[in-house]
């Protein structure tokens, strides 16, 4: 995966990474799972998926109980 970042976005990641003696990747893991799991918990985010179930149907398995 490649992920192009505004670079003044990319200077502050690298701030945070340092700052916490990690790497960036491993600071990207964290928000991208944060994010996931805060969707996951999204009323809305969940009405927007069951609106659309036919197209959402694969997301809807991932995001439920993480059983294919």
């Amino acid at each position: 995966m490649v992920l192009r970042l505004d670079p003044r976005l990319a200077e502050r990641l690298q701030t945070v990474a340092e700052v916490e003696d990690r790497s960036v990747v491993d600071v990207v893991r964290e928000a991208i799972g944060a994010l996931v799991e805060q969707r996951r918990a999204d009323a809305g985010f969940r009405r927007l998926l069951e609106e659309d179930l036919v197209r959402h149907e694969s997301a809807l398995r991932l995001l439920g109980d993480g059983q294919p």
